[in-house]
């Protein structure tokens, strides 16, 4: 599971030998372009950071960048890239950081080199993120962004909502013991992770447990004696049929992390496919139940399209990322507190996600490095609740992630991922898991049982009904966020110093038309980061105890709210008829009828005039009529909680719908008790409604490129 990434150092020294061997090569040949203008930049660049005043070198290093792209000298163009990203990052000045960054690897890649990476790396350590998701119950929306291109669910793909997993085998509370999980960490899982190698007989032990739990299995089938120890022959068949038989869904993981060189599968692509492709056509025709899982290694990004079996062959693809201090485990090599797990799933996701379900098929996150000796609560917490809380917001598809459940003390990367090992770090993931977004059973179109998701906040509508809960995605450079204060309307009505990051609004406390603030913090106290988005609130309406959704919702007029009202009348089982020329609407339910006409400050009820706070108006072609009228047209009850804005009808005959205690009734003729919720009105009338010398330096570089190489080959590097 633990990766090298060697290649990343190496990376860093092939870039500074490269730079040194240019830098020589135009010193040789100083005495023959001393006058070229491309020369003088350098040598003033030079000069200025000899002076120790390194700003006055940026102008020249950003001209050399321009010209040396011009003329299509790419390696050049990323050399000079990384002096400015460098700079830039040595003072702060973190936006230009990350153009030249991204910009150097740009230029590497069209140099024909992977050697940016380690530059995308430090780009997303030091990027500023701050975006805003809220809680929506709006289910359309929420199967529309979690659908594929296609709209066509994969084997076992939930509608919305992710499957929570674990591999708990090296875990001594729970172990195997797959029932324990609800008792542990306060829910039951979706699925559990084993392992196998191929020529082992399939894990039935592990499915029987799973069943018992009322869950799934994924299983990391590993062929450890090379991909040609898979073959269509028995062995395989017995296997799917076993697979079968234990009666589960099965997530087969085969031969994963096929991109790194740690792997006995890696290095040959089209074997790979071929075996792949084998593996899943058995199973199509002997275990139905078996999902195919292509599963990559996170590093190195670059290299797993090549082993894609293509769409036919997989239904979800996977990916194995770990959130942990210092690389490999070793403070010796790259530090990577300021990497967070967000990012690290963003060219998977743009490559796959539109076609293809995603699990990431283990993760953990490190509060312990026992190489250095160094507890690590904090970050294991802020990446904690990253993967758990952020990821499914900002990526829909993402469906699924198990947690590897695991203490390294003594092997690998030597790292303490084991939750139960850290009080703190169990008690942040028991919370967040505890929401019915975090789906319990593997099953066709699964979805959360309060039919609950999220949605991005936009620059524009960001409206809800009743009340939602606010998460910000918040990453600064300086890694650790010291506090977050939340206003609306200019008005502070939360501040948070630690995760989860999240509050819940009512809509009491948002009238339409606001703004939605947020101010993030360092440690230090300085403010890193802001981001003011509109928000609003709509008024709903519950009828006998279930809320209404409306083609034209409720809006407030003169400090009414107007409803639909042949919506509510037909729902109340009244029958309604439009009279054009007098613009009349008429209701009819038993031995009572009701008129009302647009613009009159009267409706007729059974022959008598009933007064109304506004007329009834047509917004949109809807005629919309004041709610209390509405409500009590045929003899309904209506009330109105102000903390939630809500409408709350009880028609005559129907179900008692409970009320929550901030209700009160509505009167036409006496304003509501003043609690804390009617403080905010919508207007000033109403109580109850609250808101490029270029040849001689290709010469140059050739040779030069011809002495780097030598040099390289005679250290044993090879390019």
């Amino acid at each position: 599971m633990m990766i090298t990434r060697f290649h990343r150092f190496a990376a860093r020294g092939l870039k500074a030998l490269t730079a040194a061997a240019v830098a020589a090569g135009l010193w040789l040949g100083a005495g023959t372009v001393q006058a070229d203008p491309i020369w003088d930049r350098w040598q003033a660049a030079d000069a200025a950071v000899q002076r120790g005043n390194p700003a006055e070198a940026v102008p020249h290093w950003e001209f050399l960048v321009e010209h040396y792209a011009s003329i299509e000298d790419w390696q050049s163009a990323a050399l000079f890239c990384g002096k400015l990203d460098e700079y830039f990052d040595s003072v702060r000045d973190y936006e230009q950081a990350v153009h030249y960054y991204e910009l150097e690897d740009k230029y590497w890649r069209l140099f024909g080199k992977d050697w940016g990476a380690v530059d995308l790396q430090r780009a997303e350590q030091i990027r500023t993120v701050l975006d805003v998701y809220m809680t929506t119950a709006d289910e359309e929306a929420l199967k529309r962004q979690g659908a594929p291109a296609d709209g066509k669910l994969a084997k076992f793909e939930p509608e919305y909502g992710m499957y929570i997993g674990m591999y708990s085998e090296q875990d001594p509370q729970m172990q195997n013991h797959f029932t324990k999980s609800e008792s542990i960490y306060g829910k039951k899982h979706a699925l559990y992770l084993a392992y196998s190698q191929v020529g082992k007989p399939f894990p039935a032990q592990y499915a029987a447990r799973a069943k018992e739990a009322g869950a799934a299995l994924q299983i990391a089938w590993e062929p450890s004696a090379g991909l040609d120890s898979v073959q269509d022959n028995d062995y395989l068949r017995q296997w799917a049929k076993a697979a079968k038989a234990s009666g589960i869904p099965i997530f087969l993981r085969y031969a994963s992390e096929m991109n790194g060189d740690w792997v006995v599968w890696h290095g040959d692509p089209q074997k790979y496919i071929e075996k792949f492709r084998l593996v899943h056509d058995v199973m199509a025709a002997e275990a139905p139940n078996v999902a195919m899982v292509w599963s990559p290694g996170d590093v190195p990004a670059y290299s797993m399209d090549v082993y894609y079996p293509g769409d036919d062959y997989v239904d979800w693809v996977g990916v194995s990322m770990y959130t942990e201090p210092y690389e490999n485990g070793d403070p010796q090599q790259a530090n990577m507190q300021a990497t967070s797990p967000i990012e690290r799933l963003d060219y998977l996701y743009k490559t796959y996600s539109d076609r293809k379900p995603l699990m990431i098929s283990e993760t953990a996150v490190s509060h312990y490095a026992y190489i250095p000796g160094e507890s690590f609560t904090d970050y294991g917490l802020l990446n904690l609740h990253r993967l758990y809380e952020i990821m499914p917001l900002k990526y829909p598809r993402l469906k699924s992630i198990t947690y590897f459940n695991v203490d390294l003390k003594d092997r690998e990367s030597r790292n303490n991922y084991l939750l139960g090992a850290n009080e703190a770090m169990k008690q942040l993931y028991s919370k967040m898991i505890s929401a019915p977004f975090y789906l319990t059973k593997v099953e066709q179109g699964a979805k959360p049982a309060d039919g609950v998701g999220h949605v991005q906040l936009g620059t524009g509508g960001n409206t809800f009904q009743g009340k939602t809960r606010i998460t910000p995605w918040v990453k600064i450079p300086d890694i650790y966020i010291g506090r977050i204060d939340y206003a609306v309307n200019g008005q502070q009505i939360a501040s948070q110093t630690e995760p989860p990051f999240g509050i819940d609004i009512n809509a009491g406390q948002v009238p339409e038309g606001s703004r939605l603030e947020l101010t993030v913090y360092n440690r230090s106290g300085e403010k890193a980061a802001s981001k003011s988005l509109p928000f609003s609130s709509q008024v709903s309406v519950m009828l006998n105890g279930k809320l209404q959704s409306y083609e034209r919702p409720p809006v407030v007029r003169d400090g009414s709210t107007l409803t639909p009202l042949r919506a509510i009348f037909e729902a109340m089982g009244a029958s309604v008829t439009w009279d054009a020329a007098t613009q009349t609407a008429t209701g009819r339910k038993g031995e009572t009828t009701v008129s009302i006409k647009i613009g009159d400050r009267q409706a007729i009820r059974n022959g008598q005039p009933v007064e109304l706070e506004v007329p009834a108006q047509l917004i949109d072609g809807f005629t919309m009529a004041p709610a209390r009228f509405v409500g009590e047209a045929f003899g309904g009850a209506v009330q109105w909680d102000g903390t939630t804005r809500t409408v709350t009808i009880q028609s005559s005959g129907g179900k008692a719908a409970a009320t929550s205690s901030g209700s009160a009734p509505i009167s036409s003729a006496a304003p509501p008790s003043a609690s804390h919720h009617d403080k905010q009105p919508d207007s000033s009338e109403s109580g109850w409604l609250v808101q490029a010398a270029a040849g001689l330096l290709r010469h140059i570089h050739e040779w030069l490129q011809a002495a780097v190489a030598y040099i390289m080959n005679f250290f044993g590097f090879t390019l």
